[in-house]
């Protein structure tokens, strides 16, 4: 562009230089020629010499031989905002020109020439008045004081003996080629910046990068592609991407899967070095295009999983040793049960006839002499001790084992406190300690296993008496702790424990010190009852003071009472039945084996809506089982859970009894997994109802039940509709 406009300006600079002389010649001549001058030709030729020099895209001063403006086309005043009478005469073309600038030129010209030339116009023309010709750029000043960018080229104007007569500066605005060259140079920097981020983002991958070609011919690398193949950069762009490897063919078919599908990913290639050192690497690739879409290659990245590999074969091998360690643990955790099992069975029959027959001795009649009868005691003394250590034992190695079931479900902490201070009484009296249960006025609910807590609370209970002091008390309290927490305290005023002591807590056959002391223990009941609350997800801590006594606390999950679920129910559901027609006055009987009074009470709700059944209840398996022989119920309601024998136990000794072989269990559980569902029918249960009570699968379970009874009886089976038959039936129940 610049190569264009300087042309240009030559062009016109030589014929404004005709027009000037043109015009000097026509002066000197007018008066004697003019008629003869004024011609067609050039009046035309004169007409475009005007044109020219007052062209608005030009601006043309002239000036005289001392810097002078004399002449100021209209292309300059539009350029520059001058008014001719503002400068003709008046400035000379340095006054309307940045000073700095001519500064600069002129120690430049100064340089260049090995002379001193002033800043002012003769740095301007200095070049010119020696016939060099000078095009150059500069800032010119406007009239209202803002500047623009101008190419000006300056020509020495001579007379007709070649003296320097003044200066013609022809300029035009060079803002529009500012700004495009500004444009273009921000946008070659962007794209070197550009370049540079791409290529730092390459280089700066933690994983060799690789490009090939369609023909997988590389393209492009980084530096960890040249450490990988110890191969420089200049090497790798050309050759095979395939000669990178042990298996030449693998590598070629990846590039030849990348391009058939997009992409591969985790793609395993041995690299080999120029060394030879082979790497196992990990490549995932895609293809990539230009922005026509048009394919370009493929792009490979490589993740070195040497390491990985290496890795994987030490954890293979390490599972295989951990898989043969769980087999020798199980197989030793199975041994130690089936030990403990027979060794239970095998220490509790002698111990048996030992306390049989030291109970017998000691009440013979006449009694024994003083000094038998110490020693009698002694015996029993140690054979209780002996049976509650085989007892703990038995606990501590089912729990370890993953034998203990757990029946969770809602129950009221009034009913289990109010048991355990039943059970906790006479002791506590015999060994003048005063016990105080809170009175709740509100009912709290936890979520826990009935008989658990129990076991808890009065191991908890037992240890605060028997560590109290003489005329000691026992504080049981019980409230809310949070919003969705329940904790239940025992607070003694024994000597207290000590950091150390406290320290050692929880530690099997760990008596903290209390050995030689005159109260019994096995250092085991701590131990139990901290497994067993932490296996109902609950909390166990402890707090004490020395000399002052000592807080153990549980933690529950609160609960909402135990409810019945109302979901599709009928009419019929909840309405009263029939009286069946057995051919005697009574109503069948449904017995209920049952521990938690929330659940009877529920039951007994249901019952009693439907108006067909009396209920016989049974807080434990062995009243329950005495019951059976004894009324002969038709229909058996049992609870898994139950202190004491399970529910299990419950029902093998129903069916191993004639008298009561044929009556119909129901199990109702809160253990509602689907293996427990599948074990609980297994075992021989009738129907396996689950916790809450679901009212209508209740009450279709009790119908069923009421028909199979019937039928084993040879009665009329009672007035039935709409039962729900479910599909599980056991094998040695008729429906």
């Amino acid at each position: 562009m610049t190569v264009r406009v300087t042309a240009s300006l030559g062009l016109l600079l030589c014929f404004l230089g005709g027009l000037l002389l043109l015009a000097r010649s026509q002066s000197r001549q007018r008066s004697a020629m003019q008629a003869k001058l004024l011609s067609a030709p050039l009046l035309k030729t004169g007409a475009l010499q005007d044109a020219i020099f007052n062209s608005v895209n030009f601006s043309s001063i002239a000036t005289d031989a001392d810097g002078v403006i004399q002449i100021f086309n209209v292309g300059a005043q539009r350029m520059l905002g001058y008014a001719p009478s503002d400068v003709v005469n008046k400035l000379t073309p340095a006054s309307i020109s940045d000073a700095h600038e001519l500064i600069v030129r002129a120690a430049s010209l100064s340089t260049e020439f090995g002379t001193a030339i002033s800043s002012g116009f003769d740095a301007l023309v200095y070049k010119a008045v020696r016939g060099i010709e000078d095009i150059y750029e500069l800032t010119y000043i406007r009239a209202d004081g803002t500047r623009f960018p101008a190419l000006v080229s300056v020509t020495a104007l001579r007379g007709p003996n070649s003296e320097v007569i003044g200066f013609l500066l022809i300029g035009t605005d060079n803002t529009a080629r500012k700004q495009v060259e500004a444009e273009q140079s921000l946008l070659d920097q962007r794209l070197r910046d550009q370049h540079f981020y791409t290529r730092s983002l390459i280089e700066s991958n933690i994983d060799p990068l690789i490009t090939t070609d369609p023909r997988g011919i590389i393209s492009d690398v980084n530096q960890q592609t040249e450490m990988l193949t110890g191969r420089t950069r200049d090497e790798l762009i050309g050759a095979p991407f395939k000669g990178c490897f042990t298996e030449p063919q693998r590598a070629e078919e990846a590039i030849t899967r990348v391009l058939h599908e997009g992409k591969v990913t985790n793609y395993e290639l041995t690299a080999l070095a120029r060394n030879g050192k082979e790497t196992v690497v990990s490549f995932n690739a895609t293809t990539f295009h230009d922005r026509d879409r048009k394919l370009q290659g493929v792009f490979a990245a490589a993740r070195d999983v040497t390491e990985r590999k290496h890795f994987e074969h030490a954890l293979q091998v390490t599972n295989g040793e951990l898989v043969a360690a769980r087999e020798a643990a199980e197989k030793a955790n199975r041994a130690k049960s089936e030990f403990l099992s027979s060794m239970s069975h095998e220490l509790r029959t002698p111990l048996n006839a030992v306390l049989g027959f030291a109970q017998l001795m000691g009440s013979e009649v006449p009694p024994p002499e003083p000094r038998q009868q110490r020693s009698i005691d002694q015996i029993l003394k140690g054979g209780w001790y002996l049976l509650r250590l085989i007892n703990e034992i038995l606990d501590l190695s089912m729990i370890e084992a993953g034998k203990v079931t757990m029946s969770q479900e809602s129950m009221s902490i009034n009913d289990v406190l109010q048991d355990c201070k039943g059970m906790i009484e006479p002791q506590a009296t015999k060994r003048g300690i005063a016990m105080r249960f809170p009175e709740l006025d509100n009912i709290l609910y936890v979520h826990a296993d009935r008989t658990r807590l129990k076991q808890v609370m009065i191991n908890l209970l037992s240890n605060a008496i028997k560590y109290n002091g003489i005329g000691g008390s026992v504080t049981v309290e019980c409230a809310n702790s949070g919003a969705d927490r329940v904790r239940i305290s025992v607070r003694d005023t024994g000597a207290g424990l000590s950091a150390d002591q406290l320290a050692q807590l929880f530690q099997p056959f760990n008596r903290l010190g209390q050995h030689d002391s005159v109260e019994e223990g096995t250092g085991i009941g701590l131990v139990v009852t901290k497994q067993l609350v932490q296996l109902m997800g609950g909390q166990i801590g402890v707090d004490s003071v020395v000399n002052q006594g000592t807080v153990f606390w549980v933690e529950f999950a609160a609960s909402a009472p135990p409810t019945l679920v109302l979901d599709n129910i009928d009419e019929e559901s909840l309405g009263r039945r029939q009286t069946a027609a057995t051919g005697l006055d009574e109503q069948p009987t449904l017995l209920y084996v049952e521990d938690n009074p929330a659940n009877l009470a529920l039951v007994e709700q249901l019952i009693a809506r439907r108006g067909d059944l009396k209920l016989l209840t049974a807080i434990d398996a062995h009243l329950g089982i005495e019951l059976a022989r004894a009324y002969l119920p038709d229909v058996i309601l049992m609870d898994i859970n139950l202190p004491g024998m399970s529910g299990y136990g419950a029902l093998k000794r129903l069916h191993e009894d004639p008298v009561t072989a044929h009556i119909p269990v129901l199990a109702l559980s809160a253990n509602a997994v689907p293996r427990d569902i599948e074990k609980g029918l297994e075992a021989g249960f009738f129907r396996y109802l689950t916790k809450p009570i679901r009212v209508h699968e209740f009450m279709n379970a009790l119908d069923v039940a009421l028909l199979h009874a019937a039928s084993h009886r040879g009665l009329q089976p009672p007035h039935i509709t709409n039962i729900d038959i479910p599909m599980h039936i056991p094998r040695n129940c008729h429906a």
